[in-house]
């Protein structure tokens, strides 16, 4: 007997893309201290014993399928067991392997290029793999309502953005436009500017405007996105040609190299999204993600920001490693 309710989740045109590509630079240190080696941030089983990235996985499974699902790391990861180990408990999840790190547009678009293809229509939210979020199910009615939006006004692109607690200069900020539109839910805005990492007067200032953070979550059609990218970035999207022409190629490995050997690092934020914010058909929208506790989990500061937000409102964060409890209790009897 059929489900109607999940013939609906199956077949809708939605897909997930994942970023697990970076190297964790900045946190070395900390999962250095932690493990003792240099396993990437978004592997470490930090809590509950699940990593980052098996937590964004469970999180997005409520929204796609994992058959709708792309997870994209970079080769060298794999010199780490882990990895392996934790993609494989996710066997329907699609897994897009760059031959190295050449920032988050060039690892977004390797695996759109694949669904370009396929699916020309489909409509992808992108979900960071580093990010803590409390709240999932609110977070998620916002993802929802990008999604729908999208469906509906799909030359648009959406971000989900945070109102700022603090002049932080290490996110990007989404300064949306005074005009509001009916048909945009939430309180969506068309985005008038979009600035990465400012500094710490700039960011202030943004504040005062009634800025938000950028999440990096983000909903758009594919083919929107592809053109844009087109327009901004021509050296980027001859790339992504080659991808797409060389897909069913023998040597489709070897040409997707070197491609990225050859192809500058491209940043969603500081090469895309603010290119994009200043074109004047306002294809950037905001949508503002209320009643939810976020944070990218970029530096070792930010996590402990977490720990001790989990402290006062009594969110268990247990963690699976003994080393990390130890330095959870530390840091908390620091803070004190």
């Amino acid at each position: 007997m059929k489900n109607p309710i999940l013939d609906r989740f199956y077949n809708r045109n939605r897909f997930a893309v994942i970023l697990a590509g970076g190297d964790g630079a900045r946190l070395r240190p900390f999962v250095q201290r932690l493990r003792g080696d240099s396993l990437p941030k978004q592997y470490v089983k930090f809590f509950n014993d699940q990593s980052l990235l098996e937590v964004t996985l469970h999180r997005v499974r409520r929204l796609v399928p994992p058959e709708k699902q792309f997870v994209v790391v970079t080769e060298n990861h794999f010199d780490h067991p882990e990895v392996a180990e934790q993609l494989n408990s996710h066997p329907a999840v699609g897994v897009t392997v760059q031959p190295r790190n050449r920032d988050t547009g060039l690892g977004l678009l390797l695996p759109l290029a694949q669904l370009h293809r396929r699916h020309p229509d489909a409509i992808v939210a992108v979900f960071p793999s580093d990010h803590f979020i409390e709240q999932e199910g609110l977070f998620l009615t916002h993802v929802e309502a990008a999604y729908n939006f999208v469906e509906r006004e799909n030359s648009k692109i959406v971000l989900l953005g945070i109102a700022p607690n603090a002049p932080e200069t290490d996110y990007g900020y989404i300064l949306p436009n005074n005009r509001w539109h009916n048909a945009f839910p939430f309180g969506a805005r068309e985005v008038a500017r979009f600035i990465e990492k400012p500094d710490a007067i700039l960011a202030r200032r943004l504040m005062l405007r009634s800025g938000f953070w950028n999440t990096m979550v983000m909903v758009f059609k594919v083919k929107t996105l592809i053109e844009h990218v087109r327009a901004i970035n021509p050296p980027t999207y001859r790339m992504f040609e080659r991808t797409d022409e060389a897909r069913s190629a023998a040597d489709f490995e070897k040409r997707v190299k070197q491609a990225f050997d050859e192809i500058a690092p491209f940043n969603l934020s500081k090469d895309f999204l603010e290119s994009l914010a200043a074109q004047r058909d306002r294809a950037l929208v905001v949508l503002p993600v209320r009643g939810v506790h976020w944070c990218d989990w970029g530096s070792e500061g930010r996590i402990m920001k977490t720990v001790k937000f989990a402290k006062e409102n009594r969110i268990g964060l247990e963690s699976s490693g003994a080393a990390f409890n130890a330095l959870l209790k530390e840091c908390v009897a620091g803070s004190a």
